[in-house]
């Protein structure tokens, strides 16, 4: 998802670079363009961001070309052009990145950062990691809300809460050892179902289909369907069929995941 970008301010007119400040220039859009994508953001905000770094490190322009796996940059300077390409992979999504980049772009506009400071301060950004426990914890209370909010019952709430917590956790073990995401997704949806399961296995609480339908809306790729409405409205169909193509597959993981759970512990009288 793209954050609001912010009102372009008065750029310092462009000089001509020589051709390694040119180089320079290009590898920081490239480099900026590319955290960007790879940390969620949307193609406009992208490719917004990356033009105006550029103009601000002193090119007379910047053409950039957004792909699903690949950023192709071009700056132009006195008539000439300098390319380059660099590979995108998605490192999930970190709105904490995404702010760092943007306020790095702004002091650039405003003149506090040249060249070799804008660099150093990309080089320090990290995305901003919580605990697993605590990220575990807080999406237990989250789907444990929304089965409130379904009205459940206390006993089907505990129940959402730890299915969803001890499935939060299983999906951070498996990212953290490089598994696919349909992989990732798909043990999730099990875990999550087979643990809410023993909810109307038991007959814990008199809400048990409740906790088992919350205990995955954690699994719901909010974040990836609303970019690519977002990109596919302002016209990057490119990037907003793969991400469009990407939710479909991830939602199809969790509906099997899902699925075989259901049949393993034999609770169709949920659905």
């Amino acid at each position: 998802m793209g954050l609001q970008q912010a009102g372009s301010s008065a750029c310092p007119q462009s000089r001509i670079l020589s051709e390694s400040e040119q180089r320079e220039v290009t590898r920081l859009c490239a480099r900026t363009a590319l955290m960007l994508l790879q940390h969620g953001a949307e193609s406009a905000l992208v490719e917004n961001t990356a033009r105006r770094v550029g103009v601000a490190l002193g090119a007379e322009g910047v053409e950039i070309a957004l792909m699903s796996s690949a950023v192709v940059v071009t700056t132009l300077s006195e008539r000439h052009c300098i390319t380059t390409v660099r590979r995108n992979e998605d490192r999930g999504i970190n709105v904490h990145v995404l702010i760092e980049v943007q306020q790095a772009m702004l002091d650039a506009e405003t003149g506090k950062l040249d060249r070799h400071g804008y660099r150093e301060r990309l080089e320090v950004i990290r995305p901003l990691r919580y605990p697993r426990w605590l990220v575990a914890l807080v999406v237990g209370l989250a789907c444990a809300c929304f089965a409130r909010l379904a009205h459940a019952d206390l006993a089907g709430c505990l129940v959402a809460f730890v299915a969803s917590g001890s499935a939060m956790f299983v999906r951070q073990h498996l990212a953290a050892l490089h598994f696919s995401p349909l992989i990732n997704f798909f043990a999730t949806a099990f875990v999550a179902t087979s643990i809410a399961a023993q909810g109307l296995v038991w007959g814990i609480g008199s809400t048990p289909k409740v906790a088992m339908a919350a205990s995955v809306l954690m699994l719901v790729p909010g974040f990836p369907l609303i970019n690519a409405v977002a990109d596919m409205v302002k016209g990057y169909m490119n990037t907003g069929i793969t991400r469009w193509a990407v939710a479909t597959m991830l939602s199809a993981a969790t509906c099997t995941g899902v699925i075989l759970a259901t049949s393993v512990w034999d609770v169709w009288g949920w659905l």
